[in-house]
């Protein structure tokens, strides 16, 4: 845990005890502040007040009027503005309030550390530690843990959190020379009032949550927030394959040396130094000094053309934290993937198994689509906004879609005769009925979950809806062996 020691005896109210939540409850605990909390989960109550936390109703004018607050922490799944801000939220407003989150805190003491001692332990300025922020619409997480396995795999003393694995506050104090790799969503970057990366990676952009930012600016906005304190950047990695990637990394290059990722070598047109992948080796060209190569290895937990952006990404950002290239090539080679994300559940004679249950948009299940021949298609879910017109060029590598949840119909309408389709329901059925279809192609095929649509209408969350996938393919796997 990292104490929060900026609201040392004073009290800090704190709604949403869910991971980031109670996490930040303990770190403000730990760093002096009584922290106040309230959930309108009863079970997250009773965990919160196991713990030994004040627990009190922010919903009532009562609570603040009876506590001086100096702060309300938010955890990111409760909007703050849009679609509309929560009740608790307006009440902060009325009483003059700061409303922040776990990530300004997390940047709050380590501006604080840069500035004096950090307990007993100096830092001279060369032992500081370095934070590396990864946001985007797609394949944050997949980078964030990639560039943490290579620079685990060379011996850097790194952890990793946000929106992946650990709460920012739940990681430890930082040792010398320590490097902290964040993915951080839209929800956190457009909240915080404090965001101080050293190295920033923006992958890419495409629709979505335009219901909690009030569009597609607001969502933009609140993406390119970890761009704002230009004076503490010292790297920045941008993917350019979208206008507003595009904008993006031109604001930046009158303050920064910007690293973009292009599609080919055509696309960085203008930009001193751009990275690409050109005939399965990753090219690196910088302006007066030419260009170098890195090989990408055959890992099947990095196939497709995303992936091929996430290895340039965090290559990217390796190198600019002094790694060498045979450090990045061995790293790469012994990377596991992610759970939910490309992941090779099995195979059964010529049918591969593959769990992709977290492309929740359109545009990730078009690159998971993009990574396989004689797919048998699971879509479907709480459809998001947007059509399918995305999916136009890999409709030839679909032999059917097999179509679930609420969205079933939504995707039965938008595919009409492009696309052979089941409107199966549920995932069960659809597993079942897709299995049966790919093994009778007597071909190489592939049953793929990449849904494109949130999880919520049928299941708790993309794990939950990832992890029934995987149980039952490998339930198939059994039976078949």
């Amino acid at each position: 845990m990292i104490p929060v020691t900026q609201y040392n005896t004073q009290a800090v109210a704190v709604l949403g005890l869910g991971r980031s939540g109670l996490s930040a409850a303990r770190a403000l605990k730990a760093g002096g502040a009584t922290p106040i909390c309230w959930d309108d989960n009863t079970d997250s109550l009773s965990a919160a007040e196991a713990e030994g936390f004040l627990i009190a109703n922010l919903h009532a004018e009562q609570t603040w009027q009876e506590h001086d607050f100096a702060a309300l922490i938010l955890s990111p799944g409760i909007p703050h503005l849009y679609p509309k801000p929560n009740p608790v939220v307006k009440l902060a407003w009325q009483y003059g309030v700061p409303v922040d989150n776990d990530v300004s805190l997390f940047f709050g003491v380590l501006l604080d550390l840069w500035a004096d001692d950090y307990g007993e332990v100096k830092f001279e300025e060369e032992e500081e530690p370095v934070v590396v922020c990864i946001t985007g619409s797609n394949g944050k997480s997949t980078t964030t843990a990639l560039i943490t396995h290579i620079l685990e795999q060379a011996g850097r003393p790194v952890q990793m959190g946000g929106n992946i694995g650990r709460g920012v506050l739940d990681l430890e104090p930082p040792r010398k020379n320590e490097i902290y790799v964040l993915e951080l969503s839209s929800y956190q970057t457009e909240l915080a009032s404090d965001l101080s990366p050293n190295i920033a990676v923006f992958l890419n952009f495409s629709p979505d949550h335009f219901d909690r930012h009030g569009g597609r600016g607001g969502y933009f906005a609140a993406k390119t927030r970890l761009f704002d304190r230009e004076e503490t950047l010292e790297g920045v990695v941008v993917g350019i394959n979208e206008d507003e990637g595009r904008y993006l990394a031109n604001h930046l290059l009158s303050n920064q040396e910007v690293a973009v990722l292009v599609k080919d070598r055509t696309g960085g047109q203008g930009f001193e130094h751009a990275l690409f992948v050109e005939n399965n080796a990753l090219i690196e060209h910088i302006a007066d000094e030419g260009e170098r190569s890195l090989m990408l290895p055959a890992n099947p937990a990095l196939l497709g053309d995303h992936n091929q952006q996430n290895m340039a990404a965090a290559s990217a950002v390796c190198r600019m934290l002094g790694l060498a290239d045979e450090e990045l090539e061995s790293a790469l080679q012994t990377f596991p993937g992610l759970p939910h994300r490309m992941e090779q559940v099995g195979a059964l004679g010529k049918v591969s198994f593959v769990n992709d249950s977290k492309a929740t948009n359109v545009d990730a299940a078009t690159k998971s689509l993009g990574a396989f021949k004689n797919i048998y298609w699971i879509a479907g879910g709480q459809a998001k906004e947007g059509g399918l017109d995305e999916l136009k060029e890999t409709i030839p590598n679909i032999k059917k879609a097999f179509l679930i949840g609420e969205g079933a119909s939504v995707f039965a309408q938008l595919l009409g005769e492009a696309l052979p389709f089941e409107m199966s329901g549920t995932l069960e059925k659809a597993l079942e009925q897709a299995a049966s279809e790919a093994a009778a192609l007597g071909e190489e095929a592939v049953v793929l979950l990449a849904p494109a649509c949130a999880s919520f209408d049928q299941f708790k969350s993309f794990e939950h809806r990832g992890d029934a996938f995987r149980a039952q393919a490998l339930a198939i796997l059994n039976k078949g062996q």
